[in-house]
């Protein structure tokens, strides 16, 4: 299995592990920080049996990959099919206006992610990474930040702009810069879009972003003791 079939396990395991709950073969993020989990081998029943005893009766995980194999009795309750890109021709440059958010931003960062919905972000998701952001007349209307780190690459996540300021190409700029930081430390950007997420791909895409492969989202809750 190549690594980036399999991120969220190669990022636990390794440049990640201190964000990391790990039992056996399955992992998962603190649960603060993410609800994303991993396996060492998605196709593998001991794998999942790991990360069900890790989540514990009735828990919900989410996990990205591209085969996926749960036991039965495991309820699916929400995911979307998912492409996965790798910065190849991106013309990364930092951004005069792009500012590094802080732990004081908090509150401005989880408002901008509740009203547009970039995907899956908790309290302490920001810890993983460095979160860029443009203010206008001192409101946060645009971030984009880091969220797996594995060996080699990083993952760009929770891309979002004010709808007010939309169109405006603050979040190229926002991706741009992310990717220079990125690259000036040695590791190559990547990120997750869901597949019928269109105008995001065109957009990567047209960044310079190449299509990696498939990945498919998927959560599950973990039966309850008296079904297990």
């Amino acid at each position: 299995m190549q690594i980036l079939d399999n991120p969220a396990w190669a990022a636990l395991t390794g440049p990640q592990a201190a964000f990391a709950d790990r039992y056996g073969r399955g992992a998962r993020f603190l649960p603060d920080v993410s609800m994303f989990a991993a396996l060492e081998d998605p196709t593998d029943p001991d794998a999942w049996h790991d990360l069900g005893t890790l989540a514990g009766p009735g828990g919900e995980v989410l996990v990205a990959a591209p085969e996926q194999t749960p036991p039965p009795g495991w309820t699916w309750t929400g995911g979307a099919s998912g492409v996965q890109l790798v910065a190849s021709g991106v013309s990364a440059a930092p951004d005069p206006e792009a500012v590094v958010l802080t732990d004081a931003d908090l509150p401005e960062i989880l408002d901008l992610v509740e009203r547009t919905r970039p995907g899956p972000f908790r309290k302490r998701t920001a810890d993983l990474g460095t979160y860029l952001g443009i203010r206008r007349d001192g409101a946060l209307i645009a971030i984009a930040g880091e969220r797996m780190r594995l060996p080699g690459y990083t993952e760009i996540s929770a891309v979002c702009t004010d709808p007010a300021f939309r169109g405006a190409g603050l979040a190229s700029r926002l991706i741009r810069a992310l990717c220079f930081g990125i690259q000036e430390g040695g590791a190559v950007p990547f990120l997750h879009a869901a597949l019928d997420n269109t105008n995001a791909i065109r957009l990567y895409e047209q960044l310079g972003f190449v299509r990696s492969g498939a990945m498919k989202f998927a959560a599950y809750r973990i039966p309850g003791a008296a079904e297990a």
